[in-house]
């Protein structure tokens, strides 16, 4: 059987035929968790909550061939859902790691690794970098994936990539 035909019998109801297709996109889901939460305990727990909730939820999709497309939009959606919630465990976090950012670049320190930089962008442009860059994803399915138009994501490429050069610049002057 090939991916397409071992999501059509999941979404049948076939329970071994989703294990085997969630299987198929185990390293790739993992890859994705971790960019987002940066800790292995945290990714597993999405891919567990996000298998979950596919197994639930999989009747409702109705074109086999689209199956790692929405897994995927599930996980993004855990991922961004955990990050909510760290947020409001710890509300003043993304404040100080902004302002000491800002006084490392003024006092001439080395500059942030590229995960410290990826965290300080928004979450769409973060998004779009990890799945082009870390996923290997292009413009045409990261825009599927988001449900953006092409043209959008582009745009948050772009603008990712400006902001990224920006720090990098900020942090080579000192």
């Amino acid at each position: 059987m090939d991916r397409d035909e071992y999501a059509a019998a999941a979404i049948q109801g076939d329970d071994e035929a989703l294990i085997t297709r969630i299987q198929m996109d185990q390293s790739r889901l993992y890859g994705i968790a971790y960019s987002y939460l940066r800790n292995e305990a945290d990714a597993l727990e999405a891919i567990q909550e996000t298998t979950f909730r596919v197994w639930n939820k999989r009747r409702s999709l109705r074109d086999p061939r689209m199956f790692t497309t929405w897994m995927t939009r599930i996980l993004i959606r855990v991922c961004l859902d955990e990050r909510k919630k760290r947020r409001r465990e710890q509300p003043f976090s993304h404040a100080f790691m902004e302002r000491d950012a800002v006084a490392a670049a003024e006092n001439g320190v080395d500059r942030l690794d590229l995960a410290d930089q990826l965290q300080m962008l928004p979450s769409k442009y973060r998004m779009v970098i990890v799945l082009k860059y870390y996923r290997d994803m292009t413009i045409m399915e990261i825009a599927e994936l988001l449900e953006k138009p092409d043209g959008t994501v582009r745009t948050w490429l772009h603008q990712a990539l400006k902001r990224l050069r920006s720090n990098d610049s900020h942090g080579r002057r000192g």
